[in-house]
């Protein structure tokens, strides 16, 4: 899938989903999409598609980095 369809499919169960509960399922969407093998470059590419996946996808970017950098600290 490309970064246009994966948006789509997002924007697609978006309406369905519960309000209180949209920010957990971007969340746990990002989370999926990210087990599956989706690259961070593709990540910054979904971008501007939806406020809540933005929000998902920078906290899984923060995270990803955060992980990163830690492994790096250890080298020392």
């Amino acid at each position: 899938m490309n970064e246009e369809q994966i948006a789509d499919v997002w924007m697609l169960f978006k309406e369905y989903v519960d309000k209180k509960h949209i920010e957990m399922a971007a969340e746990r969407y990002v989370d999926m999409l990210a087990d599956y093998g989706l690259s961070d470059l593709a990540f910054q590419e979904l971008m501007g598609n939806d406020t809540v996946l933005d929000t998902a996808i920078n906290y899984y970017l923060e995270v990803d980095d955060d992980v990163h950098d830690d492994e790096e600290e250890e080298d020392y």
